[in-house]
């Protein structure tokens, strides 16, 4: 397949004041490309400051201003759907912004004329499910995908629907846990150690995957130029690594750290995630930790096999966990400086 040239294509990053979409639309900068960002009026700008980016805004519960937006914009060459929520206040979001919200920008899309060449989708791993718990088989492209959660059964939702109704060419990631400056859910573990206690979930083994983020957007423009078309991707570094092994990478990049690691039984959490849950929504905000969180959290395998990505377009992971966990714990050093 012949590599297509990205410089001086027009590139539009749905979802970008998330952690990820500051790093997509730098790197869709740095190839040489036109690069729109999508964003609510009150999204945050911080990591969106290159005077190179244009600026489109989008309500995403107005169907009628939205299409006005897009039908006013010239038609982009690419689109990188970044947009989605990992927690929400109600389970009922979870379908209303992950699936329905696709739903009615590709409708938008078609009906403005603005269909790209290709639209590359971020979904997850949790749209699989469990997998095998047992042998701990790999994830992998033909696993039959079973979500335990809302939030995976809302990304599967959305996959289907590009799948079989959007009639837009697409490339769908499914990348695990994506980790690195400025990311949250991970930056609470490496705080928990730096405080010198490392919790885990449950007492039977559990086999972790990462991506760095660079990884990850590199592999999205990788895909792009390779030209794939129709398909879905599991995005990882072609490793697994066990609770200990993370604790142990983190512990020494902060220092060499001593660490009790804590394991909870699963009830516990599961009580505690009710918990939580519950005080959130009291409070109209959202938990990292919550019902449905917890059962990602008691998932033990999330071994991922990425042989599809490596032979279609050439995905190969340069950072490994350990200089990850470097470059994350060196942000988070410099933010406890700065403040």
């Amino acid at each position: 397949m012949k590599k297509i040239n990205l410089e001086g294509k027009s590139l539009l990053v749905v979802g970008a004041g998330g952690f990820i979409g500051g790093f997509i639309a730098a790197e869709g900068l740095r190839r040489g490309m036109k690069v729109t960002v999508a964003v609510r009026e009150s999204t945050s700008r911080r990591y969106l400051t290159d005077q190179r980016l244009e600026f489109l805004v989008l309500d995403y519960d107005d169907r009628d201003s939205m299409t006005a937006a897009i039908a006013a914009a010239p038609r982009w060459d690419y689109i990188i759907y970044n947009l989605g929520a990992t927690k929400c206040m109600n389970y009922v979001d979870f379908k209303r912004i992950n699936y329905g919200y696709l739903r009615t920008f590709t409708e938008v899309l078609t009906e403005t004329g603005h269909v790209p060449s290709r639209l590359l989708f971020m979904s997850s791993l949790s749209a699989l499910g469990p997998g095998d718990e047992k042998n701990y088989t790999p994830l992998s492209g033909d696993t039959f995908p079973n979500p335990d959660t809302r939030y995976g059964q809302s990304k599967i939702m959305a996959e289907q629907h590009l799948e079989h109704f959007a009639g837009i060419p697409y490339i769908i990631f499914r990348p695990t846990g994506v980790y690195g400056p400025h990311e949250k859910d991970y930056l609470m573990m490496i705080k928990s150690i730096d405080s010198h206690f490392d919790f885990g979930v449950g007492f039977r083994k559990q086999m972790l995957t990462f991506i760095y983020v660079d990884d990850l957007v590199n592999a999205m423009f990788d895909a792009l130029e390779a030209g794939v078309e129709n398909r879905k991707y599991i995005i990882s570094e072609n490793r697994a690594y066990t609770q200990k092994e993370f604790r142990d990478i983190v512990a020494r990049e902060l220092g060499g750290k001593w660490v009790i690691p804590v394991k909870l039984p699963i009830w516990a959490v599961w009580t505690a995630s009710a918990v939580a849950e519950k005080i959130a929504k009291w409070r109209c905000s959202t938990s990292t930790l919550n019902r449905d969180k917890f059962k990602i959290m008691r998932q033990r395998n999330w071994n991922a096999d990425i042989s599809d990505a490596v032979a279609e377009f050439g995905f190969n992971p340069q950072v490994d966990l350990r200089e990850g966990v470097h470059r994350t714990v060196e942000a988070y050093r410099a933010a406890k400086k700065r403040k």
